[in-house]
């Protein structure tokens, strides 16, 4: 999808002797909003794999392509022919991109590819909840693993363009867990500790100032980034009721050290005081490093996301306006654009076959006849 709202040309192949992915097809007529997001910009081409013809097909088109996706098992892909050093064989100079779960190597190289399970062993999910809390999933992995498989992709391409190799490219569940939380692993590496695999109450903060959190009086929280508190302290003091000379907080040492744990306990009742939109607008008032944490409600009616296209709406013939996620990437020069919406199974197969592969209507006539291929 990332590729295809910036241009590429992608065909999604689809079995026709599988069942749908649950997220491709819900109710019959019910606007799909996960399907719209994951196969807008893409034809398809629906094939039955298990029939030499079929797999002949999708051989013949993975020759004319620049590049080949698949999150499928390593087995699978062997057993249709589908499998890197197959398709390389007939195009040596193809980018094979597989998205896996564990990576291509290791003992653990053909485990299912599923987000939850790579995020349960990327070490993040027990440190997320406040103490005594169980884990979190965050549910972020297979977005930064797609992130990742197609700047992997732009980067084979590069290569190529340069030497005219191709390769193989593979990014897991696993790595793209593993990259969110790169912040907090690299510490870990850094640092260790016991210390560093628990959970970490907020009001366990070294700085009152700094990565702490507050409730307001009508319920969401304020976050709080000043670490250089003396910076911040003769603006910030004030707002909170606090005189800048109090004795017990007039220094960074008093405020982080011996008095932290009192001055929390000042903010959190100070806080409690006053309604959120107060405390959003004395920060922006005064420039402070803080703001409210919101529900995906704010970014959905925040003016800054639809004016960078992070949000987009639509007009759909059969659905009305819709909104949807957008493009997090700006360009100058050539933009990401909406194009096409998210295809029904096999709705391009005769255009791709005789564009691509240049078979006649009657071919393509008797390959449907057949069952080989569907739409």
């Amino acid at each position: 999808m990332l590729l295809a709202d910036f241009g590429a040309q992608v065909i999604r192949v689809e079995a026709l002797a599988e069942r749908p992915r649950d997220d491709d097809e819900p109710e019959p007529g019910a606007w799909n909003a996960l399907a719209e997001l994951a196969q807008r910009n893409k034809q398809s081409l629906a094939v039955d794999l298990t029939s030499a013809r079929g797999r002949a097909l999708v051989q013949a088109l993975a020759a004319k392509a620049d590049v080949v996706i698949t999150d499928r098992a390593r087995t699978e892909l062997v057993a249709f022919g589908l499998d890197y050093a197959t398709l390389a064989a007939r195009k040596a100079d193809l980018i094979y991109a597989r998205g896996s779960g564990f990576g291509p190597k290791g003992p653990d190289a053909d485990l299912p590819a599923i987000d939850e399970l790579a995020a349960a062993r990327a070490g993040m999910m027990p440190i997320l909840p406040q103490p005594g809390q169980p884990p979190v999933y965050p549910g972020h992995g297979q977005m930064y693993t797609a992130v990742m498989l197609a700047f992997g992709i732009l980067t084979a391409l590069h290569h190529r363009q340069k030497t005219g190799e191709g390769q193989e490219v593979d990014t897991s569940l696993l790595a793209g867990n593993m990259y969110g939380a790169s912040l907090d692993l690299q510490a870990y590496l850094a640092i260790g500790g016991e210390r560093m695999l628990q959970p970490i109450s907020r009001l366990d903060a070294g700085n009152p100032m700094s990565g702490t959190m507050y409730m307001s009086q009508d319920g969401p929280w304020v976050t709080l980034t000043m670490p250089d508190t003396d910076r911040w302290w003769p603006i910030f003091a004030p707002l909170v009721e606090l005189a800048v000379d109090d004795p017990r907080f007039d220094t960074h040492d008093k405020r982080c050290g011996a008095n932290r744990l009192e001055m929390m306990q000042v903010l959190e009742a100070a806080f409690r005081r006053k309604a959120a939109a107060h405390w959003r607008a004395m920060f922006q008032e005064h420039q402070l490093s803080a703001d409210i944490i919101e529900s995906y409600e704010f970014p959905v009616a925040d003016p800054q996301v639809y004016r960078n296209r992070y949000l987009v709406e639509l007009d759909d013939p059969s659905h009305g306006k819709q909104t949807m996620l957008g493009f997090p990437i700006f360009m100058s020069e050539t933009p990401a654009r909406l194009y096409r919406g998210a295809p029904s199974r096999g709705q391009h197969g005769a255009e791709i076959l005789h564009d691509v592969l240049g078979l006649s209507e009657d071919d393509i006539t008797a390959l449907r006849a057949a069952g080989t291929i569907g739409g």
